[in-house]
């Protein structure tokens, strides 16, 4: 059974990592690599880099400096967007997911990208693996003032960008963002459940779910 009422989709809103890109990038960055360079930086051992880190990280989840690599790399003292392109390679897509962004665009229906992630962050990753051309509209709440977890980010974005949201079809891999989006009353919330595909499936009763974006071609 389809979990898509595509006759009703007008809009096709995406999250990037963990749903259109593999989130083994954004895990091995931010829980290996951050701490690994912050320890170089400061002179300590890895075990107490992530032990300072990690109070830091916790303080701001899920508020727009979390995603921002100008506040992180003011806290730690490490340039991120550096850091990021220096493992670029690592960045990948999904699999389904190319072949669900061709098939969305083929269909007519308008396909946007919203994301939490900073400009460095998705330029960067748009970039690597050449899907940008594919979107009408990348979004990023760092152009709104908050990210998508917040109604403020949700509303601006209607207030920029008419859209419909009874019409419109949202999927990502954060709980928080997907709440978010379903007190938009957002038609459509789907869950993805392996964001990172070097992990497991996460367990997800809250809203409908597919392990990929390919589950969701008809």
């Amino acid at each position: 059974m389809h979990l898509v009422d595509w006759k009703k989709v007008e809009w096709v809103i995406l999250d990037m990592d963990g749903t259109i890109l593999d989130l083994a990038y954004d895990n091995y960055f931010w829980r290996e690599l951050v701490p690994e360079r912050y320890a170089r930086k400061h002179r300590m051992s890895l075990e107490a880099a992530k032990a300072e880190l990690a109070p830091k990280f916790a303080a701001v989840a899920h508020t727009l400096p979390w995603y921002c690599t100008d506040y992180w790399s003011g806290v730690t003292g490490v340039s991120m967007a550096a850091l990021k392109y220096e493992v670029r390679e690592r960045i990948r897509v999904l699999p389904g997911a190319a072949d669900f962004l061709h098939a969305v665009r083929a269909s007519g229906r308008k396909l946007w990208l919203a994301t939490n992630a900073h400009r460095d962050s998705w330029t960067l990753k748009l970039s690597q693996v050449g899907l940008e051309p594919l979107f009408d509209k990348v979004i990023s709440s760092h152009d709104y003032g908050a990210p998508k977890e917040d109604q403020r980010f949700w509303n601006a974005l209607r207030e920029r960008h008419s859209f419909d949201s009874a019409c419109s079809l949202f999927v990502d891999d954060s709980l928080p963002v997907l709440r978010a989006a379903r007190i938009f009353q957002i038609a459509e919330v789907i869950a993805i459940t392996q964001p990172d595909s070097n992990q497991d499936r996460h367990e997800i009763t809250e809203f409908p779910a597919v392990a990929r974006l390919g589950d969701l071609l008809p």
